[in-house]
């Protein structure tokens, strides 16, 4: 996602390909992914082993349930065999192949599927990672580091797959480059949710050389709203939130 450094996708997969060949033993990686797939053709002289979402990876999540809140459920099979049934404190179809690939990373080095799952199960999530805050007049508040798009996208779709009555993404932008070049792929990301709320962009270490501002997104997300104060934000949500509502802040910088 650092495209101000790498320019472009090519860029990033020949990096990973270069970093790939320096492994000594093996290798574990997404075979679902079609750049990762690419990044590791020609990888030779070590042992490469898959997880992904189907059954043509060595690892993979069969029977996925989303139980209650953000506890799910799967059958973790292994070349076609299944280990058994791990169950998960985070939410999201992306920490399954997160959850897929840690298993495959631990058995690989020899611990238990049963010390496996029982590991899963006590892990309650990273902080910034769909991180519950608390609750408050019946609004769930709930807090996300994620800020490219494709983090955007995976968190939001977690989000939107639980039961609640309503979505509210707060989104903080993060750089002036990253924000103009990856424009449309934010716009998709945060038409997920039933409501997008968008702050100023975060500078970090740019000038705005983009000419390109919050209001340039919001454009393009339907139904958004361009705030660029936190504490306007929390007015706003205060008074047109309600409850049984999801409301998320996401951002690589201070909107939590």
């Amino acid at each position: 996602d650092h495209l101000d450094y790498f320019g472009t996708v090519e860029n990033i997969i020949k990096s990973f390909h270069k970093f790939a060949q320096l492994t000594s033993k093996a290798v574990i990686y997404n075979g679902s992914d079609a750049n990762t797939c690419k990044a590791m053709e020609g990888i030779t002289g070590k042992e490469c082993i898959t997880f992904g979402k189907t059954a043509d990876c060595d690892y993979y999540p069969a029977n996925i349930r989303h139980v209650s809140g953000l506890e799910t459920h799967f059958q973790l099979m292994h070349l076609g065999k299944e280990l058994g049934e791990i169950v998960l404190h985070v939410a999201g179809e992306h920490n399954v192949l997160n959850a897929t690939a840690a298993a495959a990373a631990a058995m690989y080095v020899g611990v238990s599927f049963a010390d496996v799952a029982k590991g899963l199960a006590e892990f309650r999530g990273a902080g910034r990672r769909f991180e519950k805050k608390g609750e408050v007049g019946g609004i769930t508040l709930v807090d996300d580091y994620a800020h490219p798009p494709t983090e955007l996208t995976a968190t939001l779709k977690a989000a939107m797959a639980m039961p609640f009555r309503k979505v509210w993404a707060v989104f903080q932008p993060f750089t002036f480059s990253r924000t103009a070049m990856l424009l449309d792929d934010f716009a998709k990301a945060l038409s997920i949710p039933d409501k997008a709320v968008i702050s100023e962009i975060l500078a970090v270490r740019e000038e705005n050389t983009y000419n390109i501002y919050s209001r340039d997104l919001g454009q393009k997300v339907k139904d958004s709203v361009c705030i660029d104060a936190f504490e306007e934000i929390t007015d706003y949500i205060e008074k047109n939130a309600g409850p049984g509502d999801l409301v998320l802040t996401l951002g690589g910088g201070n909107v939590y």
